[in-house]
């Protein structure tokens, strides 16, 4: 959120010993987080106001224009080329050592006087987007240049006065107003400042509505989503511009002025927090308003063009006969302010901040009135909205006039009371606070307190009960925020340790995630406990047994993970982008439907078990399904936990018919390996490359009690190496072969294997490689070749193999 310091000093008088960087830091440090703060002035510098006072042809160029200019201090020449200039007009200069952007595009330059086409010119004439006024003034053409027609300036005068931006601009991370709907308005800013620095807080216009005026019909149909809605039908309304101090106000808020109406309702929105919408009155059929959820199929155009089927959830501001708005989102286009108007119907009303979430979130209109009602407003701050739009409205349009007005007010928002012992803060806030101190924050911040034998008793504004303050802890906070955490002394904390707790599956888990990392070169990623439908479709996991989101961040992501297979495939479509081969894991819980109570009995989650997946992702396919293998077989050495091995029981839905294996414990399938199957490639778009996946139940590894390696003599004479070619059957397994011979040599390594020629059909090649010693003294070549004879007996007797001889 952007915050204009100029709108915020109307409110309070900030210390004359306090400047913005401080200001910023003390805000950071008690309240929000402000990112950045922005003197807009100086990007202005060098720039000013220029009265055109002669207009000529160019002799060397048939778009360029000689322009004598007045800009204050003197008279100079500048050439130009824009579209719309003529004797009289008033004009943006940005005379040199002044910075802009040229048509808006690229980097910052300085502007220097020059020569163009043969022609000296002192400056240069500005289109909007140059000098970062489009707000202001968009443009129809590039051609076209800022026309201060109609704006109280002269000749020389700089352009950040003229615009009232002569400010500073607060940048407000968005994510620390979260929980504090009362800081959505620049005014629950002022608020937090006069409490931070002891000074008051001015109050906000009041208005008074004649009593007498004849009744609006509201009707309200649904009370449980509406709880207060104003409409006011006000005449005297024309198409004009807003004040500038009022364009001024929203530009630096992030807004766009567009006419008095609606920046009226804008403006009202930074200051309060509280949104507003305006219909032409002429549109609204039967002079009726009525609140009411949509019925199924409906449609409506809004403002954004965007036109929407509407659903029985959804609640609309509909006339006797038609829905005009999407309430506390979006304005219809067809119903609200028009070139036209003159008379409106002005609504400012209090939502119930479930429904707006539901629906700004189905139909992606994250709109600033939806963020403010999401958030949780009271119903109090209708008046505030309702009193500083009236005002205004008869200040722009000083003839218009209030024909009819209706409050109808439902469900008032109730004050928390809260009681806090005096005792048990200063056991929470580690020190004696007194009593006038408490009693002095807690008012500023809108309090209101009673003190009475050790006991404060807390009523809480309303603008902080809608589910902000609702607990003594909560206010507690309050008190130590404002008081600064720095003013707190620190603390040792007292810990006794009687003795040390051996936590093994904490450390296997940290042992897998090194092995992974630094012996084998994977990443680790980190990824949602959500996954977007489409990649369990892909991978075949039934949408109906996983765990659903009651408010998912987006309707197609209310699934919680089953399995970290869909998150995997998702980070790998998304890396292919930037890489061709890579390796990743990733160590999370998955969530199953059932009753979990980790904590206490009444504290009941869902079904959570720990998760393993791991992939290789490269052109080879053959290469890394092997090496992913390889890794799962040197798991359980490296990491110090019970054996897993690998054998071909069940395809997994995610896998090649041809490329697969079950990882198992005890006989018990554990696991999947396999490569990721043409299908599930196309369907997540993984394109002109091969993956291999893995995924383990990690709820299944058992650690080693204790370090299970043991002393090996290294061999003080050479090792004997002997590469061995035979021909078995295709269907014949390494492990098979493995067993066999293990006890007959130092070491048996496989080296490769071989289809194609010379090799009978049914059959294929394997080459493995042996070593042997002997302790006592070296072997010799006839001891060698009876070693040799004896593997090659064994292995035909069990695996049918024979010596390849070509």
């Amino acid at each position: 959120m952007r915050v204009s310091l100029n709108l915020i000093k109307k409110y309070v008088n900030i210390p004359k010993d306090i400047d913005e960087k401080q200001m910023a830091y003390d805000l950071t440090l008690r309240t929000v987080e402000v990112e950045n703060v922005e003197n807009l002035a100086e990007k202005y510098q060098n720039i000013c106001v220029g009265k055109i006072l002669e207009v000529k042809a160019h002799p060397n160029a048939d778009k360029l224009r000689i322009c004598k200019v007045d800009v204050g201090s003197k008279t100079v020449q500048i050439v130009c080329g824009g579209s719309n200039l003529y004797e009289g007009e008033s004009v943006v200069v940005a005379l040199p050592g002044a910075v802009v952007v040229w048509h808006g595009e690229g980097e910052p330059v300085t502007i220097k006087e020059t020569k163009m086409r043969g022609e000296d010119s002192y400056g240069m004439i500005c289109a909007s987007s140059e000098v970062f006024l489009d707000s202001f003034f968009p443009a129809q053409s590039e051609t076209e240049i800022i026309d201060l027609k109609g704006i109280d300036c002269n000749p020389g005068d700089n352009i950040a006065d003229v615009m009232d931006l002569n400010d500073t601009v607060l940048e407000i991370d968005n994510k620390s107003l979260s929980n504090r709907p009362d800081l959505w308005g620049y005014y629950g800013l002022a608020r937090e400042l006069s409490t931070i620095y002891r000074v008051p807080l001015k109050p906000l216009d009041t208005y008074e509505v004649d009593s007498s005026l004849p009744k609006y019909d509201v009707t309200i149909q649904d009370e449980d989503k509406c709880h207060r809605y104003i409409a006011a039908e006000i005449d005297g309304i024309k198409d004009i511009s807003s004040p500038i101090w009022m364009q001024s106000t929203l530009v630096k808020g992030g807004m766009r002025p567009i006419n008095a109406i609606v920046d009226i309702t804008n403006y009202v929105m930074l200051v309060t927090g509280q949104p507003l919408h305006a219909f032409d009155k002429t549109h609204v059929i039967d002079e009726k308003i009525v609140v009411r959820n949509a019925k199924e199929g409906e449609e409506l155009l809004l403002l954004d063009d965007n036109t929407i089927t509407l659903t029985k959830d959804d609640l609309v501001i509909c006339d006797a006969k038609k829905p005009m708005c999407l309430a506390g989102i979006r304005g219809g286009k067809d119903d609200s302010i028009l070139p036209d108007t003159t008379g409106i119907v002005l609504e400012v009303a209090n939502f119930d901040a479930g429904t707006i979430r539901k629906t700004d979130k189905r139909f992606a209109e994250k709109t600033d009135s939806a963020i403010r009602f999401e958030k949780g407003l009271d119903t109090q701050r209708v008046d505030e909205g309702i009193n500083l739009s009236l005002s205004l409205i008869k200040e722009i349009f000083p003839d218009s006039k209030i024909i009819k007005y209706n409050d109808v007010y439902l469900h008032p928002t109730e004050k928390n009371i809260i009681e806090v012992s005096e005792s048990w803060l200063t056991e929470r806030l580690g020190k004696e606070i007194d009593s006038k101190t408490v009693k002095e924050l807690l008012t500023y911040l809108g309090y209101e307190v009673k003190y009475s034998k050790g006991i404060y008793e807390v009523t809480v504004p309303t603008y902080r009960s809608t589910g902000d303050v609702t607990i003594k802890d909560d206010v507690m906070g309050d008190i130590a925020r404002i008081l600064s955490f720095d003013s707190f002394e620190r603390k040792p904390l007292t810990i006794n340790l009687d003795h040390s707790i051996k936590q093994n599956d904490y450390l296997l888990e940290r042992r897998i995630k090194e092995y992974l990392a630094f012996r084998c070169g994977f990443y680790e990623i980190f990824t949602y406990p959500w996954i977007e439908e489409k990649y369990l479709d892909a991978v075949g996991i039934n949408k109906d047994n996983c765990v659903k989101l009651a408010t998912p961040p987006a309707p197609e992501l209310k699934n919680l993970k089953a399995s970290l297979i869909p998150g995997m495939i998702e980070a790998i479509s998304k890396n292919l982008r930037y890489y061709d081969e890579f390796k990743m894991f990733e160590y999370d819980e998955v969530y199953q439907k059932g009753a979990y109570s980790p904590s206490s009995e009444d504290e009941v989650l869902p079904i959570q078990t720990k998760s393993l997946v791991a992939s290789i992702t490269g052109k080879d396919a053959k290469k890394i399904f092997y090496e992913l293998k390889g890794v799962i077989e040197q798991m359980a050495t490296y990491t110090h936990m019970d054996n897993i091995r690998l054998e071909q029981k069940e395809k997994p839905s995610w896998a090649d018919i041809n490329a697969y294996l079950n990882i198992t414990k005890d006989g018990e399938v554990i696991g999947n390996l396999g490569l990721l199957s043409t299908r599930v490639m196309s369907q997540t778009k993984i394109k002109r490359t091969n993956v291999a996946l893995m995924e383990i139940d990690a709820s299944k590894f058992t650690s080693f009690a204790s370090r299970t390696n043991k002393y090996k003599k290294l061999p003080e004479l050479p090792l004997i190496e002997k590469d061995l070619s035979i021909i078995i059957n295709t269907d014949t397994k390494w492990e098979d072969i493995y067993k066999s011979i293990k006890n007959l040599a130092y070491e048996v390594e496989f080296v490769d294997e071989y289809y194609g020629n010379h090799i009978p059909e049914g059959k294929k090649s394997l080459t493995l490689k042996v070593r042997f010693i002997n302790e006592d003294v070296s072997m010799n070549a006839e001891q060698i070749n009876e070693k040799m004879t004896d593997i090659l007996n064994v292995l035909n007797k069990k695996c049918g193999a024979e010596l390849r001889l070509e």
